[in-house]
């Protein structure tokens, strides 16, 4: 369980270069403000950030342009899973740096079929379609789906249907905010693409009562992040592996943000002993230097697709191969995976403790936890933003919840410090 290991924040001022682009802060103007005004001014407003402006990262910490320190409790949505300049990665991303990074499908590259090979063998399917983002291994996923219902299950064109649950989160495509139920998706992107039903999470009985002859797909996240860090009934994952066998239905499990180690499992169908048919990937599969998705299954499945009808320009790129073979190769020999499963433990006891002074509940897998905050005490965004403050980095949703998914190589005496702040956070409120 060795891993990098961190100081607290400290007050040395990070090193600023000097060839900064035309209007970007001059060194001596390279204020936090100053470069929030600059994104505030030209960046599309998508996001509501907290006010840091992160420069440089090292394992589980973080440093701001002012040289202050922040635990980092999100790892970009357990993106940086293996930590912030992991030297392993960056290797891995230099020596390809060197060699070539594009060539496109229109060609062979030396490096996909590696990553692929590996990544097939880390989930014990036979095929992997890669992609990019973790919206475009959904969308493939979906397309996949309905390719195979219509040519090897035999449901009429165009009749298809793929059943999700209530909650979900997916990505902000448009098909996908299609059958999404956070209205701050949805509204003003309609109309909206049809062929989804949407049943209540956790409810293996109401899934299987909106099954029919079209229904070619069930699309779940086995653990909900966006709603929550939200962990279905232990007997959930595996009534739906039942039932979508019994009626001829894909189970398609996104583990892009719960696989890949983050649960203390390499994916969190494995928490519960469930094989998906399709897993989608992404988000850690790129160890936080270059996007990389996939689509992963048996050729029973992948294989209904044929040249032409899917692509990337970037898809498979020998950059994100070589990145992604490395990653996968990590998590080959498991140390990641008992790191979240040790440490995510000692997490949540320790969290546990805070239920009844500021926390009503808490939820999650590994190091992966969702803490729902007294709304009568304080909001999720002014617990983050007191926790950033305090030199800890995390993200409200839904309100009233924060969420906890720092790199898996943190200490745990970080993990008992971070805890110790969220509790000096909320005794602040308390007694404010």
């Amino acid at each position: 369980m060795s891993a990098p290991t961190n100081t607290r924040p400290g007050a040395h001022r990070a090193e600023q270069t000097t060839d900064a682009a035309p209007g970007a802060p001059t060194q001596a103007s390279a204020t936090p403000a100053a470069f929030i005004a600059l994104e505030e001014e030209h960046a599309a407003h998508n996001y509501h950030p907290l006010p840091v402006v992160v420069a440089t990262g090292d394992g589980a910490w973080v440093t701001d342009v002012d040289g202050k320190r922040y635990l980092d409790c999100l790892a970009a949505y357990s993106a940086v899973n293996f930590g912030h300049s992991n030297p392993v990665l960056l290797d891995a991303a230099r020596a390809q740096l060197g060699r070539i990074t594009l060539t496109s499908r229109a060609f062979h590259n030396d490096q996909l079929g590696p990553f692929v090979t590996a990544l097939a063998e880390l989930a014990h399917k036979d095929m992997v379609l890669p992609m990019n983002t973790g919206a475009e291994a959904v969308e493939s996923g979906i397309k996949v789906a309905r390719a195979w219902g219509y040519r090897v299950k035999g449901v009429a064109a165009d009749r298809a249907n793929i059943i999700v649950a209530g909650g979900n989160f997916h990505g902000r495509t448009t098909t996908i905010i299609s059958f999404s139920d956070d209205e701050s998706a949805r509204a003003g992107f309609g109309p909206f693409t049809p062929g989804f039903r949407t049943v209540p999470f956790g409810d293996a009985a109401a899934l299987e009562a909106a099954i029919d002859e079209n229904t070619v797909a069930v699309l779940l996240e086995p653990i909900q992040g966006e709603a929550g860090i939200v962990v279905p009934p232990a007997g959930y994952l595996p009534a739906v592996r039942e039932i979508t066998t019994r009626h001829n239905v894909l189970f398609i499990a996104d583990e892009i943000q719960s696989g890949l180690g983050r649960t203390g499992a390499t994916f969190a169908c494995d928490l519960v002993g469930v094989v998906p048919d399709l897993y989608l990937l992404g988000k850690a599969l790129g160890g936080g230097i270059v996007p990389v998705s996939a689509v992963v299954g048996n050729r029973d499945v992948l294989g209904v697709l044929h040249p032409g009808e899917h692509g990337s320009t970037f898809g498979g790129n020998p950059l994100a191969a070589a990145v992604g073979l490395a990653v996968v190769r990590m998590l080959a020999e498991g140390d990641y995976q008992e790191r979240a499963r040790v440490l995510g433990a000692h997490l949540h006891e320790a969290l546990n403790g805070l239920i009844g002074h500021g926390v009503v509940a808490v939820r999650g897998a590994g190091l992966w936890a969702g803490i729902d905050i007294d709304p009568n005490l304080a909001s999720g965004r002014a617990v983050c933003e007191a926790l950033m403050v305090r030199g800890v980095l995390a993200k409200d949703t839904h309100g009233s919840t924060i969420r906890l998914a720092p790199p898996l190589c943190v200490s745990e005496a970080d993990l008992d410090w971070a805890v110790a702040q969220l509790a000096a956070v909320l005794d602040g409120f308390a007694t404010a």
